[in-house]
């Protein structure tokens, strides 16, 4: 397959390209700065702006652009970056994928779109699927937007995934770097109640689940979770098990929401106990099925 792959700067990215490339594909990434190689292409979606032509005879599409989400309070002007950003990039992907699809009508396309479980709001115990409907606070909205962004490529005839990814487990991922550092130094333990649930997942596993859905007969959304979800006390306890450090130092969470403020609230003491069904229907095996296990690679050393 030719493959375009936007936002590939960043964690999941730097791990799907040559993933990709290992599996024979033709991989092409959209950059907004100066193009470095032959497979780099420039593209403005600021202003929603591309070559017509760079999509035209591409198999797929990954859509990764966006802000980042940084552990930070939600600033009225930061909100926007990650609305805009996010808006801005799907929506000038998803017109120039209809247009590719008017003029070629005939050739299968398929967009994969980031988007988050933050999508369902803070679900507290309850199991949620991608039946469920979205969540009320900024995070559920902006994944909202987001997935409706896709609109023009969806009614083009291409068909479209939503993956509403959760919390990404691997050494170089800013929450198991900020948890390690904090628990090595033994200041570690639950956020708030420990009652949320964090749903996670490996990289091996978000790289392996993406690379399954550019050919699996699937549309919409679909949960790129582990099918073992835990709650943050279950968790900090067993990333201290694989530290071999104490997890005895819980952090309040008027202390969590003073300092994060709506991100805290919707983040940290709130979570989903999400389940991948239609990942697994789809006929997915994970390489991590349990926390451990994920984990255990995630907090590794290098050799």
């Amino acid at each position: 397959m030719k493959i375009a792959v936007s936002g590939a700067s960043g964690l999941i990215g730097g791990a799907l390209l040559p993933a990709l490339r290992a599996d024979g594909h033709e991989v092409m990434t959209l950059v907004r700065r100066t193009p470095r190689t032959a497979d780099e292409h420039r593209w403005d979606p600021q202003h929603r702006r591309i070559d017509p032509s760079l999509l035209a005879d591409v198999d797929a599409v990954v859509n990764l652009g966006g802000t980042p989400i940084r552990p930070r309070p939600f600033t009225a002007g930061y909100k926007e970056r990650l609305v805009c950003s996010r808006l801005d990039a799907t929506t000038t992907i998803s017109e120039a994928l209809a247009a590719a699809a008017a003029a070629d009508p005939g050739r299968p396309r398929v967009l994969l779109s980031a988007s988050a479980v933050g999508y369902y709001g803070d679900t507290g115990s309850r199991t949620v699927t991608e039946k469920d409907r979205a969540g009320s606070d900024f995070l559920a909205q902006l994944c909202l937007q987001w997935e409706a962004a896709t609109a023009p490529a969806e009614a083009a005839g291409v068909r479209v995934v939503h993956l509403r990814t959760g919390l990404v487990l691997d050494r170089g991922a800013m929450l198991v770097r900020v948890l390690g550092l904090v628990f090595r130094l033994g200041l570690g333990g639950r956020m708030g109640s420990g009652r949320q649930y964090w749903p996670w997942i490996s990289l091996d596993d978000q790289i392996g689940a993406m690379r399954h859905l550019l050919t699996a007969d699937v549309s919409g959304p679909v949960n790129l979770t582990g099918p073992a979800p835990v709650t943050n006390a279950e968790f900090t306890r067993e990333f201290a098990r694989q530290l071999h450090r104490p997890a005895v130092l819980p952090v309040p969470a008027f202390a969590i929401n003073l300092a994060l403020g709506e991100f805290g609230r919707s983040s940290v003491t709130a979570g989903q106990r999400a389940m991948p069904v239609r990942l697994e229907e789809s006929g997915y095996r994970f390489t991590h099925p349990d926390l451990p296990s994920a984990l255990r690679a995630a907090t590794a050393r290098r050799r």
